[in-house]
Protein backbone atom coordinates (compact mmCIF):
# COMPACT_ATOMS: atom_id res chain seq x y z
CA UNK A 1 0.00 0.00 0.00
CA UNK A 2 1.28 3.44 -1.20
CA UNK A 3 1.71 6.31 1.59
CA UNK A 4 1.93 10.04 1.99
CA UNK A 5 4.28 10.89 4.12
CA UNK A 6 3.60 14.40 3.98
CA UNK A 7 0.61 14.34 6.42
CA UNK A 8 0.13 13.51 9.88
CA UNK A 9 2.36 13.40 13.04
CA UNK A 10 6.08 13.23 11.85
CA UNK A 11 7.15 10.85 15.04
CA UNK A 12 4.36 8.18 14.38
CA UNK A 13 4.88 8.45 10.35
CA UNK A 14 8.46 7.68 10.52
CA UNK A 15 8.08 5.50 13.25
CA UNK A 16 5.43 3.52 11.41
CA UNK A 17 7.30 4.09 7.91
CA UNK A 18 11.37 3.13 9.29
CA UNK A 19 10.60 -0.17 11.70
CA UNK A 20 9.45 -2.21 8.52
CA UNK A 21 12.40 -0.96 7.06
CA UNK A 22 14.60 -2.12 10.48
CA UNK A 23 13.06 -5.26 10.07
CA UNK A 24 14.46 -5.30 6.69
CA UNK A 25 17.79 -4.28 7.11
CA UNK A 26 18.08 -7.08 9.77
CA UNK A 27 16.78 -10.15 8.17
CA UNK A 28 19.12 -8.89 4.40
CA UNK A 29 22.19 -9.06 7.11
CA UNK A 30 21.08 -12.57 7.54
CA UNK A 31 22.55 -13.11 4.29
CA UNK A 32 26.39 -12.53 5.36
CA UNK A 33 25.83 -13.57 8.95
CA UNK A 34 24.89 -16.67 7.87
CA UNK A 35 27.67 -17.17 5.16
CA UNK A 36 30.27 -16.72 7.99
CA UNK A 37 28.03 -18.40 10.52
CA UNK A 38 28.25 -21.79 7.84
CA UNK A 39 31.41 -21.32 6.95
CA UNK A 40 32.98 -20.58 10.21
CA UNK A 41 31.00 -23.51 12.85
CA UNK A 42 30.79 -26.07 9.60
CA UNK A 43 33.76 -25.46 7.42
CA UNK A 44 36.56 -24.09 9.02
CA UNK A 45 38.62 -21.31 10.06
CA UNK A 46 39.98 -20.51 7.23
CA UNK A 47 36.80 -20.59 5.34
CA UNK A 48 35.46 -17.89 8.12
CA UNK A 49 38.12 -15.96 6.69
CA UNK A 50 37.66 -16.49 2.91
CA UNK A 51 34.10 -15.15 3.30
CA UNK A 52 35.00 -12.03 5.30
CA UNK A 53 37.96 -11.20 3.15
CA UNK A 54 35.70 -11.32 0.29
CA UNK A 55 33.23 -9.60 1.70
CA UNK A 56 34.66 -6.14 1.69
CA UNK A 57 35.20 -6.45 -1.81
CA UNK A 58 31.35 -7.35 -2.26
CA UNK A 59 30.48 -4.09 -0.70
CA UNK A 60 32.23 -2.33 -4.18
CA UNK A 61 29.37 -3.81 -5.95
CA UNK A 62 26.50 -3.15 -3.42
CA UNK A 63 27.59 0.31 -3.36
CA UNK A 64 26.97 0.65 -7.27
CA UNK A 65 23.34 -0.93 -6.31
CA UNK A 66 22.96 1.09 -3.14
CA UNK A 67 23.64 4.10 -5.45
CA UNK A 68 21.24 3.21 -8.09
CA UNK A 69 18.60 2.24 -5.14
CA UNK A 70 18.98 5.23 -3.76
CA UNK A 71 18.78 8.00 -7.10
CA UNK A 72 15.57 6.05 -8.42
CA UNK A 73 14.34 6.68 -4.51
CA UNK A 74 14.89 10.20 -3.70
CA UNK A 75 13.54 11.59 -7.23
CA UNK A 76 10.65 9.04 -7.28
CA UNK A 77 9.51 10.33 -3.55
CA UNK A 78 9.89 14.02 -4.65
CA UNK A 79 7.34 13.01 -7.90
CA UNK A 80 5.02 11.17 -5.71
CA UNK A 81 4.70 13.83 -3.22
CA UNK A 82 4.43 16.17 -5.96
CA UNK A 83 1.89 13.93 -7.41
CA UNK A 84 3.41 14.20 -10.85
CA UNK A 85 2.57 10.16 -11.57
CA UNK A 86 3.22 9.96 -14.88
CA UNK A 87 7.50 10.92 -14.95
CA UNK A 88 7.25 8.83 -11.51
CA UNK A 89 6.40 5.86 -14.02
CA UNK A 90 9.25 7.32 -16.64
CA UNK A 91 11.57 7.78 -13.59
CA UNK A 92 11.31 3.78 -12.95
CA UNK A 93 12.05 3.13 -15.96
CA UNK A 94 14.54 4.87 -16.28
CA UNK A 95 16.12 4.26 -13.61
CA UNK A 96 16.05 0.23 -14.43
CA UNK A 97 17.55 0.66 -18.13
CA UNK A 98 21.12 2.57 -16.37
CA UNK A 99 21.01 0.26 -13.62
CA UNK A 100 21.19 -2.26 -15.98
CA UNK A 101 23.47 -1.32 -18.64
CA UNK A 102 25.69 -0.33 -15.17
CA UNK A 103 25.10 -3.48 -13.61
CA UNK A 104 26.85 -5.58 -17.26
CA UNK A 105 29.92 -2.96 -16.92
CA UNK A 106 30.54 -4.31 -13.12
CA UNK A 107 30.21 -7.94 -14.01
CA UNK A 108 32.65 -7.62 -16.73
CA UNK A 109 35.06 -5.96 -14.57
CA UNK A 110 34.65 -8.27 -11.39
CA UNK A 111 35.43 -11.71 -13.86
CA UNK A 112 38.82 -9.94 -14.75
CA UNK A 113 39.66 -7.80 -12.03
CA UNK A 114 39.05 -10.07 -8.66
CA UNK A 115 41.95 -11.58 -8.16
CA UNK A 116 43.95 -8.49 -8.53
CA UNK A 117 41.73 -6.77 -5.74
CA UNK A 118 42.66 -9.90 -3.18
CA UNK A 119 45.86 -9.85 -4.09
CA UNK A 120 46.24 -6.29 -3.82
CA UNK A 121 44.79 -6.54 -0.28
CA UNK A 122 47.22 -9.00 0.73
CA UNK A 123 44.79 -11.96 1.05
CA UNK A 124 46.96 -14.79 2.69
CA UNK A 125 47.27 -18.28 0.32
CA UNK A 126 45.67 -20.57 2.51
CA UNK A 127 42.31 -18.26 2.15
CA UNK A 128 43.21 -16.97 -1.42
CA UNK A 129 41.59 -19.73 -3.27
CA UNK A 130 38.53 -19.57 -0.71
CA UNK A 131 37.85 -15.89 -1.39
CA UNK A 132 38.33 -16.13 -5.45
CA UNK A 133 35.50 -18.94 -5.78
CA UNK A 134 33.12 -17.08 -3.44
CA UNK A 135 33.99 -13.74 -5.39
CA UNK A 136 33.40 -15.70 -8.33
CA UNK A 137 29.73 -17.04 -7.83
CA UNK A 138 28.74 -14.15 -6.30
CA UNK A 139 29.65 -11.74 -9.46
CA UNK A 140 27.03 -13.79 -11.34
CA UNK A 141 23.80 -12.91 -9.34
CA UNK A 142 24.74 -8.67 -9.46
CA UNK A 143 21.34 -8.47 -11.60
CA UNK A 144 19.61 -9.67 -8.62
CA UNK A 145 21.39 -7.64 -6.36
CA UNK A 146 20.64 -4.68 -8.55
CA UNK A 147 17.11 -5.00 -9.37
CA UNK A 148 16.04 -6.11 -6.22
CA UNK A 149 17.61 -2.89 -4.75
CA UNK A 150 15.75 -0.72 -7.38
CA UNK A 151 12.68 -2.79 -6.20
CA UNK A 152 12.73 -1.50 -2.60
CA UNK A 153 13.79 2.03 -3.32
CA UNK A 154 10.39 2.22 -5.30
CA UNK A 155 8.63 0.43 -2.62
CA UNK A 156 9.94 3.44 0.08
CA UNK A 157 9.38 6.00 -2.81
CA UNK A 158 5.59 5.21 -2.62
CA UNK A 159 5.59 5.15 0.81
CA UNK A 160 5.27 1.37 1.51
CA UNK A 161 8.43 -0.70 3.79
CA UNK A 162 5.97 -3.63 4.80
CA UNK A 163 6.50 -5.28 1.51
CA UNK A 164 10.29 -5.53 0.63
CA UNK A 165 10.07 -6.63 4.37
CA UNK A 166 7.76 -9.77 3.65
CA UNK A 167 10.66 -10.40 0.76
CA UNK A 168 14.05 -10.06 2.87
CA UNK A 169 12.19 -12.15 6.31
CA UNK A 170 11.08 -15.05 4.17
CA UNK A 171 14.08 -15.55 1.92
CA UNK A 172 16.76 -14.88 4.43
CA UNK A 173 15.05 -17.67 6.35
CA UNK A 174 15.34 -19.85 3.11
CA UNK A 175 18.88 -19.26 2.64
CA UNK A 176 20.05 -20.09 6.11
CA UNK A 177 18.38 -23.30 5.30
CA UNK A 178 19.92 -23.79 2.05
CA UNK A 179 23.36 -22.99 3.48
CA UNK A 180 23.01 -25.75 5.90
CA UNK A 181 21.75 -28.22 2.97
CA UNK A 182 24.25 -27.28 0.53
CA UNK A 183 27.52 -27.13 3.05
CA UNK A 184 26.13 -29.89 5.46
CA UNK A 185 24.46 -32.42 3.28
CA UNK A 186 25.79 -31.77 0.08
CA UNK A 187 29.64 -31.16 1.11
CA UNK A 188 29.68 -28.19 -1.21
CA UNK A 189 31.90 -25.78 1.34
CA UNK A 190 32.65 -22.23 0.70
CA UNK A 191 30.75 -22.99 -2.76
CA UNK A 192 27.87 -24.19 -0.96
CA UNK A 193 27.37 -20.99 1.04
CA UNK A 194 27.94 -18.34 -2.41
CA UNK A 195 25.28 -20.61 -4.24
CA UNK A 196 22.81 -20.60 -1.28
CA UNK A 197 23.17 -16.73 -1.51
CA UNK A 198 22.90 -16.74 -5.07
CA UNK A 199 19.86 -18.46 -5.36
CA UNK A 200 17.66 -16.79 -2.39
CA UNK A 201 18.94 -13.33 -4.26
CA UNK A 202 17.67 -14.95 -7.31
CA UNK A 203 13.95 -15.33 -5.77
CA UNK A 204 13.62 -12.56 -3.95
CA UNK A 205 14.60 -10.07 -6.67
CA UNK A 206 11.75 -11.63 -8.83
CA UNK A 207 9.27 -11.59 -6.87
CA UNK A 208 10.25 -8.10 -5.69
CA UNK A 209 10.37 -6.59 -9.18
CA UNK A 210 6.67 -8.79 -9.84
CA UNK A 211 5.70 -6.74 -7.36
CA UNK A 212 6.76 -3.32 -7.97
CA UNK A 213 5.41 -3.39 -11.64
CA UNK A 214 1.98 -4.83 -10.70
CA UNK A 215 1.50 -1.99 -8.30
CA UNK A 216 2.86 0.90 -10.65
CA UNK A 217 -0.17 -0.30 -13.11
CA UNK A 218 -2.25 0.97 -10.70
CA UNK A 219 -0.86 4.38 -9.86
CA UNK A 220 -3.32 6.09 -12.79
CA UNK A 221 -2.23 8.36 -15.42
CA UNK A 222 -3.33 10.74 -18.04
CA UNK A 223 -0.99 9.09 -21.08
CA UNK A 224 1.15 6.69 -21.63
CA UNK A 225 4.56 7.77 -20.03
CA UNK A 226 7.92 7.77 -22.00
CA UNK A 227 10.01 4.84 -21.42
CA UNK A 228 13.39 6.69 -20.59
CA UNK A 229 13.91 10.29 -20.24
CA UNK A 230 17.27 12.20 -20.20
CA UNK A 231 15.94 14.99 -18.05
CA UNK A 232 15.40 12.76 -15.00
CA UNK A 233 18.33 10.79 -15.80
CA UNK A 234 20.31 13.56 -14.95
CA UNK A 235 18.44 13.94 -11.51
CA UNK A 236 18.66 10.01 -10.58
CA UNK A 237 22.79 10.59 -11.26
CA UNK A 238 22.67 13.63 -9.40
CA UNK A 239 21.50 11.55 -6.05
CA UNK A 240 23.29 8.63 -7.93
CA UNK A 241 26.85 9.36 -8.45
CA UNK A 242 27.37 10.77 -4.91
CA UNK A 243 25.69 7.80 -3.29
CA UNK A 244 27.89 5.74 -5.48
CA UNK A 245 31.03 7.44 -4.65
CA UNK A 246 30.68 7.48 -1.17
CA UNK A 247 30.22 3.43 -0.79
CA UNK A 248 32.50 2.89 -3.16
CA UNK A 249 35.00 5.31 -1.03
CA UNK A 250 33.99 3.42 2.13
CA UNK A 251 34.64 0.05 0.10
CA UNK A 252 37.18 1.05 -1.23
CA UNK A 253 38.63 2.34 2.43
CA UNK A 254 37.47 -0.97 4.13
CA UNK A 255 39.35 -3.26 1.50
CA UNK A 256 42.30 -1.12 2.97
CA UNK A 257 41.81 -1.53 6.44
CA UNK A 258 41.29 -5.33 5.48
CA UNK A 259 44.90 -5.29 4.61
CA UNK A 260 46.41 -3.94 7.50
CA UNK A 261 44.05 -6.30 9.44
CA UNK A 262 45.37 -9.19 6.83
CA UNK A 263 48.60 -8.20 7.53
CA UNK A 264 48.16 -9.54 11.51
CA UNK A 265 47.06 -13.22 10.29
CA UNK A 266 43.90 -15.27 9.97
CA UNK A 267 43.05 -15.39 13.29
CA UNK A 268 42.99 -11.87 13.45
CA UNK A 269 40.82 -12.17 10.01
CA UNK A 270 38.64 -14.08 11.31
CA UNK A 271 38.00 -12.25 14.86
CA UNK A 272 37.43 -8.99 12.60
CA UNK A 273 35.12 -11.24 9.96
CA UNK A 274 32.57 -12.49 12.57
CA UNK A 275 32.86 -9.54 14.69
CA UNK A 276 32.43 -6.73 11.88
CA UNK A 277 29.32 -9.20 11.14
CA UNK A 278 27.47 -8.21 13.69
CA UNK A 279 28.87 -4.61 13.96
CA UNK A 280 27.53 -4.20 10.34
CA UNK A 281 24.29 -5.54 11.23
CA UNK A 282 24.02 -1.89 13.30
CA UNK A 283 25.24 0.51 11.45
CA UNK A 284 23.41 -0.55 7.80
CA UNK A 285 20.45 -0.99 9.74
CA UNK A 286 20.89 2.93 11.27
CA UNK A 287 21.79 3.46 7.21
CA UNK A 288 18.83 2.21 6.38
CA UNK A 289 16.59 4.01 8.96
CA UNK A 290 18.44 7.34 7.32
CA UNK A 291 17.54 5.56 4.16
CA UNK A 292 13.82 6.17 4.84
CA UNK A 293 14.82 9.91 6.58
CA UNK A 294 16.14 10.68 2.91
CA UNK A 295 11.96 9.12 1.53
CA UNK A 296 10.43 10.88 4.00
CA UNK A 297 12.63 14.70 3.46
CA UNK A 298 12.07 14.31 -0.26
CA UNK A 299 8.44 13.53 0.09
CA UNK A 300 8.19 16.20 2.30
CA UNK A 301 10.22 18.54 0.12
CA UNK A 302 7.83 17.64 -3.14
CA UNK A 303 5.08 19.05 -1.05
CA UNK A 304 6.50 21.96 -0.28
CA UNK A 305 6.34 21.21 4.05
CA UNK A 306 9.50 22.15 5.10
CA UNK A 307 8.65 22.37 8.84
CA UNK A 308 7.81 18.49 8.97
CA UNK A 309 11.68 17.91 7.88
CA UNK A 310 12.87 19.62 10.99
CA UNK A 311 10.26 17.64 12.88
CA UNK A 312 11.49 14.58 11.30
CA UNK A 313 14.74 15.17 12.27
CA UNK A 314 13.98 14.93 15.83
CA UNK A 315 11.77 12.31 15.53
CA UNK A 316 14.60 10.44 13.69
CA UNK A 317 17.08 10.85 16.53
CA UNK A 318 14.64 9.46 18.87
CA UNK A 319 14.36 6.44 16.72
CA UNK A 320 17.80 5.22 16.17
CA UNK A 321 19.22 6.35 20.12
CA UNK A 322 16.36 3.95 21.53
CA UNK A 323 17.56 1.96 18.93
CA UNK A 324 21.02 2.20 19.81
CA UNK A 325 20.63 0.94 23.92
CA UNK A 326 19.73 -2.88 23.19
CA UNK A 327 22.91 -2.97 20.79
CA UNK A 328 25.47 -1.05 22.65
CA UNK A 329 24.67 -3.54 26.12
CA UNK A 330 24.17 -7.07 23.99
CA UNK A 331 27.57 -6.02 22.35
CA UNK A 332 29.63 -4.93 25.20
CA UNK A 333 28.73 -6.92 27.34
CA UNK A 334 27.41 -10.27 25.80
CA UNK A 335 29.74 -9.77 22.74
CA UNK A 336 31.44 -13.12 23.44
CA UNK A 337 28.64 -15.34 23.40
CA UNK A 338 27.55 -13.71 19.82
CA UNK A 339 30.98 -14.76 18.12
CA UNK A 340 30.70 -18.05 19.72
CA UNK A 341 28.32 -18.36 16.71
CA UNK A 342 30.43 -17.95 14.34
CA UNK A 343 33.27 -20.47 15.72
CA UNK A 344 34.51 -22.39 18.27
CA UNK A 345 35.75 -21.93 21.58
CA UNK A 346 39.07 -23.02 21.05
CA UNK A 347 39.29 -20.26 18.39
CA UNK A 348 41.07 -17.91 21.51
CA UNK A 349 42.44 -15.54 19.23
CA UNK A 350 39.49 -15.03 17.03
CA UNK A 351 37.60 -14.39 19.59
CA UNK A 352 39.45 -11.81 21.86
CA UNK A 353 40.02 -9.99 18.33
CA UNK A 354 36.16 -9.85 17.75
CA UNK A 355 35.07 -8.83 21.73
CA UNK A 356 37.84 -6.31 21.87
CA UNK A 357 36.53 -5.25 18.36
CA UNK A 358 33.04 -4.61 20.03
CA UNK A 359 33.91 -3.42 23.09
CA UNK A 360 35.41 0.00 21.36
CA UNK A 361 32.92 0.22 18.84
CA UNK A 362 29.62 -0.77 20.20
CA UNK A 363 29.36 2.71 22.94
CA UNK A 364 30.17 5.17 19.93
CA UNK A 365 26.59 4.11 18.04
CA UNK A 366 25.00 6.77 19.35
CA UNK A 367 27.24 8.93 17.40
CA UNK A 368 27.24 7.18 14.26
CA UNK A 369 23.34 7.12 14.10
CA UNK A 370 22.76 10.58 14.49
CA UNK A 371 25.37 11.25 11.93
CA UNK A 372 23.41 8.63 9.93
CA UNK A 373 19.94 10.82 10.54
CA UNK A 374 21.37 13.98 9.51
CA UNK A 375 23.16 12.32 5.90
CA UNK A 376 19.59 10.96 5.78
CA UNK A 377 18.03 14.91 5.46
CA UNK A 378 21.16 15.70 3.65
CA UNK A 379 20.01 13.30 1.26
CA UNK A 380 16.38 14.38 0.75
CA UNK A 381 16.80 17.85 0.80
CA UNK A 382 19.69 16.57 -2.62
CA UNK A 383 22.55 18.43 -0.68
CA UNK A 384 25.02 15.97 -1.90
CA UNK A 385 28.00 18.22 -1.48
CA UNK A 386 27.54 18.75 2.25
CA UNK A 387 26.76 14.63 2.40
CA UNK A 388 29.90 13.83 0.48
CA UNK A 389 31.94 15.96 2.63
CA UNK A 390 30.99 14.46 5.99
CA UNK A 391 30.98 10.73 4.41
CA UNK A 392 34.63 11.69 2.82
CA UNK A 393 35.91 12.88 6.68
CA UNK A 394 35.17 9.93 8.15
CA UNK A 395 36.91 7.67 5.81
CA UNK A 396 39.63 9.20 5.33
CA UNK A 397 40.28 9.21 9.10
CA UNK A 398 39.61 5.82 9.40
CA UNK A 399 42.01 4.70 7.06
CA UNK A 400 45.00 6.99 8.15
CA UNK A 401 44.36 6.17 11.52
CA UNK A 402 44.14 2.92 11.06
CA UNK A 403 47.52 2.52 9.20
CA UNK A 404 49.22 4.88 11.92
CA UNK A 405 47.51 3.55 15.04
CA UNK A 406 48.32 -0.04 14.22
CA UNK A 407 51.66 0.38 13.45
CA UNK A 408 52.00 2.64 16.78
CA UNK A 409 50.47 0.19 18.41
CA UNK A 410 51.99 -2.98 17.06
CA UNK A 411 48.75 -4.53 17.28
CA UNK A 412 45.02 -4.54 15.90
CA UNK A 413 43.80 -2.57 18.85
CA UNK A 414 44.70 0.50 17.16
CA UNK A 415 42.67 -0.37 13.87
CA UNK A 416 39.35 -0.35 15.88
CA UNK A 417 40.36 2.57 17.92
CA UNK A 418 40.21 4.83 14.35
CA UNK A 419 36.12 3.95 14.12
CA UNK A 420 35.15 6.27 17.01
CA UNK A 421 36.90 9.12 16.00
CA UNK A 422 36.57 9.50 12.75
CA UNK A 423 32.32 8.55 13.79
CA UNK A 424 32.87 11.57 16.02
CA UNK A 425 34.37 14.44 13.51
CA UNK A 426 32.16 13.29 10.79
CA UNK A 427 28.60 13.59 13.15
CA UNK A 428 29.78 17.11 13.72
CA UNK A 429 29.80 17.79 10.17
CA UNK A 430 27.13 16.29 9.01
CA UNK A 431 25.00 18.09 12.13
CA UNK A 432 26.73 21.43 11.09
CA UNK A 433 25.90 20.86 7.29
CA UNK A 434 21.96 19.98 8.54
CA UNK A 435 21.57 22.94 10.36
CA UNK A 436 23.08 25.38 7.54
CA UNK A 437 20.78 24.19 4.76
CA UNK A 438 17.91 24.14 6.93
CA UNK A 439 18.75 27.89 7.15
CA UNK A 440 19.00 28.42 3.67
CA UNK A 441 15.28 26.72 2.85
CA UNK A 442 13.75 29.11 5.68
CA UNK A 443 15.42 31.92 4.38
CA UNK A 444 14.92 31.04 0.66
CA UNK A 445 10.85 30.64 1.91
CA UNK A 446 10.42 33.75 4.06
Amino acid sequence: MNKDLTVGNPKTVLWKFCLPLFGSIIFQQLYNIADSLIAGKFIGENALAAVGNSYEITLIFIAFAFGCNMGCSIVVSQLFGAKDYGKLKTAVSTACIFSGLLCVLLMLAGISGCSFLLRLIRTPEEVFAGSKLYLDIYIWGLPFVFFYNIATGIFSALGDSKTPFYFLAASSTSNIAVDILFVRAFGMGIAGVAWATFLCQGVSCILAVLAVWLRLRKIPVRKKPSVFDWNLLKKIMVIAIPSILQQSFISTGNIMIQSVINFFGAPVMAGYSAAVKLNNLVITSFTTIGNGISNYSAQNLGAAQYKRIREGFRAGLNMVWRLCIPFCILYFFFGNHLLLLFMEKSANGALMTGRQFLQILSPFYFVVSAKLVADGILRGISAMRQFMFATLTDLILRVVLAFLLSDWTKSATGIWCAWPIGWTIAMLCSIFFYRRQMKKISKSIA
